[in-house]
C-alpha cells in the first residue's frame, strides 16, 4: 500500500551527486506520517483521539541511489502488530518498481495526554486491520535483519 508520492528535493542532494543519507531516513519519517495519515491519525485524528504514533527503532538499509528530481514511492507492509505496536516494514523505489531503500520500523501507540503507550482506539485499530500483512510465504527477505560482521577464525 503506498504512503507516499514524493519527488527529491535539490536540497537533499550531497557531495557525491545523490540524495544523502539523512534525507532517505526523512521520506521514511514522511512514510509514517503517510501510515498515521491512512489509519485516521492525521492532524484531526490525533487530536479527536488524543493519540499518536512514536518511533521506537528503526533498521534502515540502502539499496541504490536516489537523485534530484526523482520521483520516490514509499509502501508498508505490517509485519507484526498488537494492542499498542506496529512492526512494519517500508520500501522505498523508483517509478519503475525499483527498490531503493528499506525500513523496518517498531512503532509504538501513545495517549498524548499521558505520554504512555495505550492501545489503539478501536477506530484505528479497524483500519490497521485493512493494511495489507505478510505472511510467512512473503516475509521480506531483508526484514529481520541484524547488523554485524561474520565471524573470522
Amino acid at each position: 500500500m503506498a504512503l507516499l508520492k514524493i519527488d527529491v528535493a535539490p536540497e537533499w542532494v550531497d557531495y557525491n551527486g545523490h540524495m544523502n543519507d539523512a534525507e532517505y531516513a526523512r521520506v521514511f519519517s514522511l512514510g509514517v506520517d503517510g501510515l498515521m495519515a491512512t489509519i485516521g491519525l492525521d492532524d484531526a485524528g490525533r487530536t479527536q483521539h488524543g493519540y499518536a504514533i512514536y518511533t521506537l527503532e528503526t533498521h534502515l538499509c540502502y539499496r541504490r541511489e536516489a537523485h534530484q528530481g526523482q520521483t520516490l514511492v514509499v509502501d508498508v507492509t505490517v509485519l507484526a502488530r498488537d494492542q499498542k505496536r506496529l512492526h512494519v516494514f517500508m520500501q522505498m523505489c523508483d517509478t519503475q518498481g525499483e527498490v531503493l531503500a528499506t525500513s523496518e520500523q517498531m512503532l509504538m501507540g501513545i495517549d498524548t495526554q499521558t505520554g504512555r503507550p495505550a492501545p489503539f482506539p478501536d477506530v484505528v485499530a479497524n483500519l490497521i486491520e485493512t493494511l495489507p500483512c505478510a505472511v510467512e510465504s512473503d516475509w521480506p527477505e531483508s526484514a529481520g535483519r541484524r547488523i554485524g560482521l561474520p565471524k573470522r577464525y
